[in-house]
């Protein structure tokens, strides 16, 4: 049954690429926009690029004339925004990157969509929405109770702070200009095909390759682990029947340190590639210098989501972490090269910020 047409951005990164394919099973047709930065590329859109009802256009968040485009040739009824540089080591070390995606990009979407539905017949423009996908770190470190919606916003990093900035501007165009908008605010996820700068997936293939483990600090950080399939079945139930102007947490109730996770996956590695030698893989375990402004805690109430829209994680973590270490044993034709060429494993975000040497020499000469 068709759908109809969303228009899907950062749709061959992890997050995004699972959800194209998710809403492309369920009947949709999706306009999938991607730049293809390091972190989305052409394994994550094989499938995709295979099937009739997916269209991909390489191109930024940033590029008016191109949104407008196509907004005008598909007439897609939503746009889910799962564009962002997302990762809070990278934000350390280049923050620009971050504000010129994470908040001028969005601004870019919202001021297309505003135009565009400005443009729809009344039902259209009564049935349209701008879905932005946000994060649990826009809430800061959280002591005592998980956060709800109505928590106030206290990131950290530049990255939680590039996406504060962009809920604020999706709320602030709801109000102003009356656009349909939704947020949701997820907990870590987890699952196949993320880039292996992640907690998870870099520790499964540092440990296949029989490498130190880095483990931040004293490895206590607490995080909620979301399964991205159960992700993508709220971000879709959000889109369908969630109420414009509202946010919805989504968590997976799956709390643990950072250091619980990496013992998981050693504990599961023994059993399925042993060391060279037969040690366990633990053994592989380093604690290194934590990183700069590194949030204790984080943990989200999805109360709201399960109540109003009936929504609740599906995806057991135990099983989860399973499957997923058993997806990157059986394929690493996905981060092999990766490992070989964009990205090697090596530690980033201790605190120097990125310097363009053209500022440098506009500032010697004055």
């Amino acid at each position: 049954m068709d759908k109809g047409c969303i228009l899907v951005t950062g749709g061959a990164g992890f997050i995004g690429g699972n959800f194209v394919s998710h809403a492309l099973k369920l009947g949709y047709r999706v306009l999938n926009l991607d730049a293809l930065t390091y972190a989305g590329g052409p394994f994550v859109l094989n499938d995709l690029l295979r099937h009739p009802e997916h269209h991909f256009i390489n191109a930024r968040i940033e590029s008016r004339e191109i949104v407008d485009t196509l907004l005008r040739e598909y007439a897609p009824s939503a746009i889910i925004n799962f564009a962002a540089e997302t990762h809070v080591d990278r934000s350390i070390d280049d923050p620009g990157i971050f504000v010129q995606t994470n908040v001028v990009g969005v601004q870019n979407l919202l001021d297309a969509a505003v135009h565009y539905q400005a443009g729809l017949a009344d039902n259209e423009s009564r049935s349209f929405r701008f879905l932005q996908i946000s994060t649990d770190e826009v809430f800061g470190s959280i002591e005592g109770e998980a956060a709800t919606e109505n928590s106030r916003y206290r990131p950290n990093s530049p990255y939680s702070a590039s996406k504060a900035a962009a809920d604020h501007l999706v709320r602030a165009y709801h109000t102003t200009y009356g656009l349909p908008t939704l947020v949701t605010v997820a907990t870590n996820n987890y699952g196949p095909m993320q880039f292996p700068e992640k907690l998870i997936p870099l520790m499964i293939v540092k440990a296949v390759r029989e490498e130190p483990l880095p483990v931040y600090g004293d490895g206590e950080n607490v995080r909620d682990w979301l399964h991205v399939e159960d992700h993508c079945r709220a971000v879709l139930s959000v889109l369908e029947t969630g109420k414009t102007g509202e946010t919805y947490n989504v968590a997976g109730d799956n709390l643990a340190s950072n250091l619980d996770i990496v013992r998981k996956i050693c504990a599961a590695l023994d059993r399925r590639k042993p060391l060279t030698g037969g040690a366990p893989h633990e053994e592989l375990i380093s604690f290194v210098a934590d990183r700069p402004g590194h949030d204790r805690r984080y943990a989200l109430d999805a109360t709201k989501l399960k109540t109003c829209l009936g929504w609740k994680p599906e995806m057991e973590f135990d099983a989860g972490i399973e499957q997923t270490i058993d997806w990157y044993l059986e394929n690493p034709d996905f981060w092999k090269p990766i490992l070989g060429g964009s990205y090697d494993g090596h530690r980033m975000g201790l605190g120097k910020v990125a310097v363009p040497e053209v500022s440098l020499a506009r500032a010697a000469n004055g």
